[in-house]
């Protein structure tokens, strides 16, 4: 959900509302009343952090493998 901010506000507190925008709020930044701008988070973070989960994910599965599933049997059940 977008929150509706006047133009001074955002400017005074745009240190905040990065941060906020960071982990995912977003912002219409408004002008006497008259939406003017959206802040909203970067497609390119979100992209480098399905990358870097991807990464973890294959570490942890090198490191802990999965045994003794039969991946098959789960896949035939509609489990996977």
């Amino acid at each position: 959900m977008k929150i509706a901010i006047g133009s001074y506000e955002a400017k005074t507190k745009l240190p905040e509302l990065l941060r906020q925008v960071k982990s995912g709020q977003s912002f219409t930044i408004t002008n006497r009343g008259e939406a003017v701008a959206d802040l909203v988070p970067s497609t390119a973070i979100k992209a480098n952090d399905k990358v870097a989960v991807a990464e973890k994910l294959k570490a942890f599965m090198l490191s802990s493998p999965v045994r003794k599933v039969n991946i098959k049997k789960l896949i035939d059940e509609g489990r996977a």
